[in-house]
């Protein structure tokens, strides 16, 4: 994983005007420059495929300090600095200490708490990306600012679903959206368990169309009320989100890639126990990760009573 000085949020704000580029370097004062379009998006991307190379290559992956590196386009000068780290830190999940937050704490304990089936901030998140990001480019792919998402994490963390002083509607929407994707990466647990990794990643596998929907369909019902409920409430959403893809160009491929590495993932101790694990076996769990997404988001939607009936009369059968 790479780490960048500079937000993608961040560089957007940067690329609007003459007078700023990255480290504060002046361009043209005098008179406004003539830009082609998307000159933002243009460098970014280009910065984007620059971090790739970069951490592909074995000096840099190896190196704890910080490299340093300039791009440049269209009269903007971007100064940005990278490190490499690994997987064992990127992927470590910490659970809260203070169990009266909602970061790190059991998703069951939290819907208890506010007496909900979805936690307050899931829905919150979801609500306001839809009222105004759901036709923002790479929603959810952009990086909101960070000090932004630290900053709604406090507040969800302090308020929960009581007096919550802070006006969504006043955050960068991809900060909001980083916020949603920052709570189901510190689940204790993720949101499909530990105990149903393998199972699903068994059950994407299998090559038998009915065989292989009759398995997902009996994992989705084994999961706890509460994270069956969220999941729904989730795919419903990335759906709506897919829907608007000719605006803002995320596919269901790209939003399954995106989340899917974060609500299946190994346990902690599956992890440890695996930790001479190759690269290219790694690559393969993240892509059944990524296709398990997929299919439940290529589903017909089904409601959650739709789903426990169906349980129901399988269990009779």
């Amino acid at each position: 994983m790479t780490d960048t000085l500079a937000s993608e949020g961040e560089l957007a704000s940067v690329c609007e005007g003459p007078e700023h580029c990255g480290a504060g370097s002046p361009v043209e004062e005098r008179a406004p420059l003539r830009r082609p379009p998307n000159t933002g998006a243009r460098l970014w991307g280009r910065v984007r495929s620059k971090i790739l190379r970069q951490k592909m290559d074995a000096e840099t992956v190896q190196s704890k300090n910080w490299q340093m590196d300039v791009i440049e386009m269209n009269g903007i000068k971007v100064e940005f600095s990278m490190k490499f780290t690994g997987r064992d830190l990127t992927l470590k999940r910490t659970p809260s200490k203070k169990q009266s937050g909602v970061f790190g704490v059991k998703i069951s304990v939290v819907t208890k708490r506010e007496c909900s089936k979805v936690p307050f901030v899931i829905r919150q998140c979801i609500e306001e990306v839809e009222k105004r990001g759901i036709e923002e480019v790479g929603i959810y792919r952009i990086s909101g600012v960070a000090t932004d998402i630290q900053t709604l994490k406090a507040v969800f963390n302090t308020n929960g679903a009581k007096d919550f002083p802070v006006q969504l509607s006043d955050v960068d929407v991809n900060a909001v959206a980083g916020t949603l994707k920052l709570y189901f990466r510190e689940l204790p647990e993720a949101l499909l368990t530990d105990r149903l990794y393998l199972p699903f990643l068994e059950g994407i596998a299998l090559s038998d169309p009915v065989a292989k929907e009759s398995c997902m369909m009996h994992l989705l019902c084994s999961l706890p009320d509460p994270n069956l409920f969220t999941f729904l409430t989730l795919l419903e959403h990335l759906r709506r989100v897919a829907e608007k893809e000719p605006v803002n160009k995320m596919s269901l491929l790209n939003l399954a890639t995106i989340f899917g590495p974060t609500l299946l993932r190994p346990s902690e101790e599956s992890r440890r126990g695996h930790i001479a694990l190759l690269s290219d076996l790694w690559s393969h769990d993240v892509m059944a990760q990524v296709q398990v997404l997929l299919y439940y988001l290529q589903c017909p939607s089904v409601s959650f009573s739709e789903l426990k009936r169906s349980a129901l009369y399988s269990s009779d059968g």
